[in-house]
């Protein structure tokens, strides 16, 4: 099986090829979009700004390649929300549009933000990319952006609001968290997408 785990430039690229290895498979860095359209899997991470990441995307010449694909895609963290329709972050910044739902600030009120650290993640119907992960699992999360529930939130989370931490449209799903520093569960989770 080909997995790539697209070149976004940003540091969590590494720890998410060594949990791949980590559960027996192998997988390569990229920003080639050759090897990107043969890939049987493949991964969309990022940390930083969605407009960065959007940037990075146009510029490498992936951004309606990855709107059209049919290959199964797993945003995580940064990634999930770019499958939202346009962010908040920094100017407002369009998306790629496969969720109707915008990217927000997490409120600061009474929370730290950003949100750092394990949190409980609850589904409400069981999913195969929480096959064999308890309900109510701890997660690690960073982030300051969140992604609102919508009808594709198939886990949800709550620091100073409810959020949506994880998504599933058709061949593209989404964690906010990251399985790649989540120890056993996060693994589990990287395992059940490999093997969708």
């Amino acid at each position: 099986m080909s997995i790539v785990i697209i070149n976004t430039g940003f540091s969590n690229l590494y720890s998410i090829r060594s949990a791949i290895r980590r559960v027996g498979y192998t997988s390569s860095i990229t920003n080639s979009i050759h090897d990107i359209k043969v890939a049987d899997k493949i991964f969309l991470p990022g940390i930083g700004t969605a407009s960065s990441a959007i940037k990075m995307l146009t510029q490498n010449h992936l951004l309606s390649f990855i709107k059209k694909t049919n290959q199964p895609i797993l945003g995580i963290c940064l990634g999930m929300q770019l499958l939202g329709k346009y962010s908040y972050e920094g100017k407002k910044c369009i998306l790629l549009n496969k969720i109707s739902s915008s990217i927000k600030k997490l409120p600061n009120k009474h929370y730290s933000v950003p949100h750092i650290g394990w949190n409980t993640v609850h589904y409400t119907n069981s999913h195969i990319l929480f096959k064999n992960i308890d309900n109510n699992t701890r997660f690690y999360f960073l982030h300051s952006y969140y992604m609102d529930i919508n009808p594709y939130t198939i886990s949800t989370s709550i620091h100073g609001l409810q959020f949506c931490s994880s998504v599933a449209v058709q061949n593209f799903f989404g964690v906010q968290f990251h399985p790649e520093k989540s120890g056993c569960a996060g693994e589990q989770l990287i395992k059940n997408f490999l093997e969708i």
